[in-house]
């Protein structure tokens, strides 16, 4: 059986979400890592929707167009991401699809094969079985890109978190420089106060209240401190 070659790919353009254009209910609330590997996942489950439906099931074929549409505005969505992040991040993400080594091209035809298909099972056109046939010799390669993007974006999740946990670890730091010495102050308020005696007593009742907060502050850095640590292990 002779294959059908394979169209010329053209990029899908990814659009960028603006103030007026929510995103669609798939995507909103889900993390850009989490993203990325659902788009794995949901490769495999259109691929197997796809064949069933070149058998005649109508209700799988209706799945698959859904997913490829869940697929399509992900990815899109992905894409546009570099607009948001930091130079570096945006940069690894950049060169993850459209670098020397890029996923995009991968990526880009295995959705240009996945609508056809889909098309072609549609219309009943013939050449549905050569177009299956291309679609899953894809998977390994679709699955290796997907894979390739998740672990970029686990990256710089990760040196995200990493960043934070530095810089809450150094913002603890200070707080508890801070508080250490309201704490003299506050001790040496007291001093003060007692050996003013009667015409202390005012003065006394403020290094008390400064006693008091520096006690509050002391609490909350080290809660600060417990929640930097647990994060650092977690991440």
């Amino acid at each position: 059986m002779n294959h059908k070659p394979t169209t010329a790919v053209t990029p899908l353009t990814p659009r960028a979400p603006t103030s007026t254009q929510a995103l669609p209910a798939h995507i909103t609330g889900i993390s850009l890592v989490n993203l990325a590997a659902r788009q794995r996942m949901l490769s495999q489950r259109m691929i197997l929707q796809t064949l069933l439906a070149a058998r005649g099931d109508a209700q799988k074929l209706e799945a698959a167009q859904r997913s490829l549409q869940i697929f399509t505005e992900s990815q899109q969505h992905l894409l546009a991401t570099p607009r948001q992040l930091e130079p570096a991040s945006a940069q690894k993400i950049q060169a993850t699809y459209e670098g020397a080594r890029g996923v995009g091209p991968v990526i880009d035809t295995f959705m240009q094969l996945m609508r056809r298909t889909l098309e072609q099972i549609e219309r009943k056109a013939p050449g549905v079985a050569e177009s299956l046939i291309e679609l899953v010799g894809h998977t390994d390669r679709i699955l290796e890109a997907l894979n390739t993007v998740t672990t970029t974006f686990d990256d710089i999740t990760k040196a995200k978190s990493e960043a934070m946990m530095k810089e809450l670890a150094g913002i603890v730091g200070d707080i508890q420089s801070v508080a250490k010495e309201a704490k003299v102050v506050s001790f040496n308020a007291q001093i003060m106060a007692a050996r003013a005696g009667q015409h202390g007593r005012e003065f006394a009742v403020v290094a008390n209240v400064l006693s008091d907060i520096t006690g509050e502050i002391d609490g909350l850095t080290r809660k600060a401190a417990v929640l930097a640590d647990r994060n650092k292990l977690a991440a």
